[in-house]
Order: C-alpha cells, then structure tokens, then sequence
C-alpha cells in the first residue's frame, strides 16, 4: 500500500456511483476498515441496477437476476482513505457469460482520478428453485452490455 492513491486516465467506460464513507466506517487508526470497501462496492451496484429496473428485496422467487451468488471476490488495496466524506465507485462488467459474469470496481475519489482500491468479483446467476446455475435474462444482457469494458 502506497501512502498517495494512483491517478487514473478519465473514464471511457462503465458508471460513476457516488458512495459516502461515515465517521464509523473508519477503524481505530481512522482508516476506512477493509471490510467496507466491498459493501461499498455492493451498494453502488445495487443503486445501479435499481436504476435499471431490477429490485433485491429478498424474495429469491421474485428476484430474477438478483438470485446470484458470489464465486470470487478480490480486492487490492492502493492507498488509504482517511476521512470521512464523498468518493465513488467506479463499476463496469469484464465478462458477461451465459450465467456468470464478472465486474472489476475501483473505490476512488469522488470525480474518479484518484484510486485507493480495485477488484472483482464473481457472479453465478442461480434458479431459485435449484439453486443452480441459471441463466441471465435478456433484459439483464441488454443492460450489462452497457456496461462491459472495451477489449484492451
């Protein structure tokens, strides 16, 4: 971990979601705990696919796309945020398969130059009913299209 947050070229790709650290998200040094960046992180997605029209609200029947679970999740850690105030998450898809897709995330300054962590994370489209692997909805496809990063 280096003690300045790297800058990051302007953003070409994927969304910009706002997120605000609290005073009690910092631990006992006054850092932003680790565990509260991968919230974060699942927050401003929620917010984005919210705004999508697609709903979590705890009815695996009824959840459609949101009936998914975590296979991976990996988070670097670049620089510390040592105060409370306005970042933002910046999220795009890397993959979007048949039932699975993976999205990298940058927890970064609130206008997206400075990073102070990046990850990804794994998920795995299931059946409510099985359990099992299922596959996306093309309403779903459609949005995350949107959103996938341009090959290097």
């Amino acid at each position: 971990m280096t003690a300045e947050a790297p800058t990051a070229p302007a953003l070409s790709y994927g969304r910009l979601v706002p997120v605000t650290v609290h005073f009690d998200d910092l631990d006992a040094l006054g850092l932003l705990h680790n565990a509260r960046y991968p919230l974060m992180v699942e927050r401003a997605w929620a917010e984005l696919w919210q705004e999508h029209g697609f709903r979590f609200e705890g009815d695996w029947a009824a959840a459609g796309d949101a009936c998914n679970a975590v296979k991976e999740l990996r988070v670097s850690y670049e620089a510390p945020v040592t105060r409370p105030g306005t970042y933002a998450v910046h999220l795009w898809l890397e993959r979007l398969g048949t039932t699975g897709l993976t999205y990298g995330f940058r927890f970064c300054s609130a206008d997206g130059a400075l990073t102070y962590a990046h990850g990804s994370r794994v998920l795995v489209r299931l059946d409510a009913g099985t359990l099992r692997p299922a596959p996306w909805s093309e309403e779903f496809r459609a949005a995350g299209r949107a959103l996938l990063r341009p090959a290097d």
